[in-house]
């Protein structure tokens, strides 16, 4: 066995582990809350489980409670044979609990809070740990300050539309404020608000308000924006500044016929700045076969260079492009923040509640199959534990906030339903008929369960295959890049 394969057998096994600590985890930490309340409270338990379905593992304790573990991890539950409005998803109702003391509205409630009340306390755990070692971040995206405008957008059709941000008159150091009335610090939170934006032109075209600064003087703007990406997201056109080296330069072409060398730094073409590794690419396209000039630094020298663009025929689309023949690499800085737990936990919950406003909005473009299932979140906690830890830990954290949110939300199933029949029959002074509550929560467990399939299969693993097929392309131009005379673009 290579030594490469042991690696990356290594590292597979690192990520199960992982995907079994903190998605399980937090799982279990869930279960742990009802659990521990319900004891607490006086109620009898007669069950801990980890998933639904057949046991894989059970094990009774002396304290008469059965600890089994499923072999669906789809989720997990306590079975408390005094709440008989529970036994449409864990069964028959414990023939003792007839005998068992009724039990007060205020216990109900206080052990269906119990777990999401205990992801949030794990979440804020999780913090901060991430609090003290520092969370990796972008530099240039700490901030709202436009680093490149995209004169052009590519659409999911192969077609180019001119860039929303570009049209509505937004420039390179612009700074934004608001979009859509809400603040914005970084421009993370800029691009997570255009995607979950709902907001809709007379004529149904997505639309988002934007209040920014232009030169020290506030100004406001529609943007139309256009949806790009396999997965049709609302985008607006606007990057960070970063720097762009050559990484690698093709044989034969203008690039090399003009002297440009491998990790030479291109800052300007025809006197506009680059920011952005597309920026050239997006420029050849409406220049076309007219003759730019390159502005370059070379250990720390500027130097200027007139290219003729060479025409190529992109065998994928079967139109003609302008490329230079040289492979560009897009250099942000990395460096740590420190942010409090309460913040950190505050900010989750906060983008949580928005996700949801606009999964429930009707003008929004985003719909069930943008969500992750099981599939999707261990797949990301992989991908999280092979580049950083710090980054696994920010995810978990932000999975712990929105299973709490989560589960409060009154569907039958989850906990917020639990609260919502409690409430119910605490209002009409008797509980609901058994018999309805266990149909209305077979039905909802079918619902949940088909949602579940519905995600992975037309959300999750579209989504993995096209990562796969990108991962594979970059890796093969990574390869490419440290061979000087290799095919690339632009």
């Amino acid at each position: 066995m290579s030594a490469a394969t042991l690696t990356a057998l290594l590292g597979n096994i690192w990520s199960i582990f992982l995907i079994i600590l903190f998605f399980g985890g937090s799982i279990f930490v869930h279960e742990l809350g009802h659990f521990l309340a319900a004891r607490r409270r006086g109620l009898k338990v007669s069950r801990f489980s980890i998933g639904f379905g057949p046991a894989m593992f059970s094990h009774t304790g002396r304290d008469g409670v059965e600890y089994r573990i499923n072999w669906l991890p789809l989720g997990g539950y306590v079975a408390l044979p005094q709440l008989a409005d529970l036994s449409g998803l864990e069964g028959e109702v414990d023939p003792q609990a007839v005998k068992l003391p009724p039990i007060s509205y205020s216990t109900k409630l206080i052990v269906f809070v119990a777990g999401a009340v205990f992801n949030i306390l794990f979440a804020f755990t999780l913090a901060s740990v991430l609090w003290i070692v520092g969370q990796p971040v972008v530099e240039e995206e700490q901030t709202t300050k436009i680093g490149f405008v995209h004169p052009t957008i590519e659409l999911p059709n192969g077609k180019s539309a001119p860039g929303p941000a570009f049209l509505a008159g937004l420039k390179s150091g612009d700074v934004i404020l608001t979009v859509d009335g809400k603040t914005v610090k970084t421009l993370s939170d800029i691009g997570q608000l255009v995607v979950l934006g709902s907001g809709r032109t007379p004529q149904g075209r997505p639309s988002v308000e934007i209040e920014f600064t232009h030169e020290g003087k506030a100004q406001r703007a529609t943007l139309v924006p256009e949806l790009v990406g396999a997965e049709e997201v609302r985008e607006i056109g606007i990057e960070p500044a970063a720097k762009v080296t050559i990484a690698g330069v093709q044989a034969g072409r203008p690039a090399e016929a003009a002297g440009l060398k491998f990790r030479d730094v291109i800052t300007h073409i025809n006197g506009q700045p680059v920011g952005y590794v597309g920026f050239i690419a997006d420029y050849l396209r409406l220049n076309g076969e007219k003759p730019v000039t390159l502005t370059y630094l070379r250990e720390s020298q500027i130097n200027q260079v007139t290219v003729v663009p060479a025409k190529i025929n992109d065998p994928e689309t079967k139109r003609d492009v302008y490329r230079l023949g040289v492979q560009l690499r897009g250099a942000l800085t990395l460096k740590t923040i420190r942010t409090p737990p309460w913040e950190q936990v505050w900010d989750k919950a906060v983008w949580t509640g928005r996700t949801l406003q606009s999964l429930l909005s009707p003008n929004s473009n985003i719909g069930i199959s943008k969500l992750s299932g099981p599939l999707g979140i261990a797949d990301r906690v992989h991908q999280f534990a092979q580049v950083d830890f710090r980054l696994l830990l920010w995810f978990i954290i932000l999975i712990n906030v929105n299973l709490a949110i989560f589960n409060l939300l009154p569907i039958p199933v989850l906990d917020g339903g639990h609260m919502a029949f409690a409430t119910i029959a605490k209002l009409r002074g008797k509980d609901l008929p058994i018999k309805m509550v266990a149909t209305i929560q077979s039905v909802f467990v079918v619902l949940l369960l088909s949602m579940m399939a519905y995600v992975t299969l037309f959300g999750d693993l579209p989504r993995m295959a096209r990562e796969s097929k990108a991962a594979t392309q970059a890796k093969e131009a990574a390869e490419q890049s440290k061979k000087i005379a290799e095919p690339a673009k632009p």
